[in-house]
């Protein structure tokens, strides 16, 4: 399975696909910083600077099929933090170019990530935009606490396929381990299961904590640390993402068995 990414960031989305058995075949991220943390993690991948052109880009050469197109594009005008502009906003807007993407490229399955309220500030033009697309789509809301996180972290996901394909119960997945919760919403009933196996166990247990010392003393400058941070409070957590690419994969496997 090939992961094409857009709005990157420092690549917590295709990390937790790529834990799942997927291959990250290309990037697409403007912020310098993230581009070389992306850089140190995945030398050996292609990677572009802006989303509007990821198509000619991706043509100019030749390249695999992309069979899972994910990303999360701004939610700066959509966040209850935010200007709250919705999906037109001048940053969130750029959902118009993934849509474009996801157009031209035809992916099999997308997975697009978001705050929770998109919810309310632009998901019918998302839905409608997938379905002109001939795209199917199941959403939930995820917590990070339900992967073990010590935050709570809600975040809408959407997965998209095409209308002659179905997956098999992605939304929601019944689980095993009672160590944590993960909260899923869909349409206006809530339930509450418990997370996930992730494959080897993972807990609060295994989420290092700062060191207890001052950032400079730590080796990071004030402004080091404040790219570090945004480049952080943007990024999906790996263990949400590894979780969603499993059920996708297992999925799979059942429909062609």
């Amino acid at each position: 399975m090939n992961i094409l990414s857009l709005f990157s960031g420092i690549g917590g989305l295709e990390l937790g696909l790529e834990r799942a058995g997927m291959t990250t075949v290309g990037q697409v991220e403007i912020d310098p910083y993230c581009q070389r943390v992306l850089a140190k993690h995945w030398p050996n991948v292609p990677r572009h600077n802006d989303v509007r052109t990821t198509v000619e880009w991706w043509e100019s050469e030749s390249r695999p099929h992309v069979n899972i197109l994910c990303g999360g594009f701004p939610c700066q005008d959509i966040s209850n933090a935010g200007a709250r502009h919705g999906i037109t906003g001048p940053k969130s807007s750029l959902w118009g170019a993934m849509a474009a993407t996801i157009r031209d490229l035809r992916p099999d399955y997308v997975l697009i990530e978001n705050v929770a309220a998109l919810l309310v500030r632009g998901f019918d033009t998302v839905l409608a935009d997938l379905h002109i697309l001939g795209f199917n789509a199941e959403w939930s809301v995820l917590s990070a606490c339900g992967m073990g996180a010590p935050h709570t972290r809600e975040r809408l996901f959407v997965l998209a396929y095409p209308n002659d394909q179905r997956l098999q119960a992605i939304w929601p997945q019944r689980v095993r381990d009672d160590q944590a919760l993960a909260v899923w919403r869909e349409g206006h009933s809530e339930y509450v299961y418990a997370v996930a196996e992730l494959g080897g166990g993972q807990g609060q247990s295994h989420w290092a904590t700062e060191p207890p010392v001052d950032r400079m003393a730590d080796g990071a400058s004030p402004e080091l640390d404040r790219r570090r941070l945004f480049a952080l409070g943007n990024a999906v957590v790996p263990q949400v993402s590894e979780h969603i690419g499993r059920q996708i994969m297992a999925s799979i496997q059942q429909v062609a068995s």
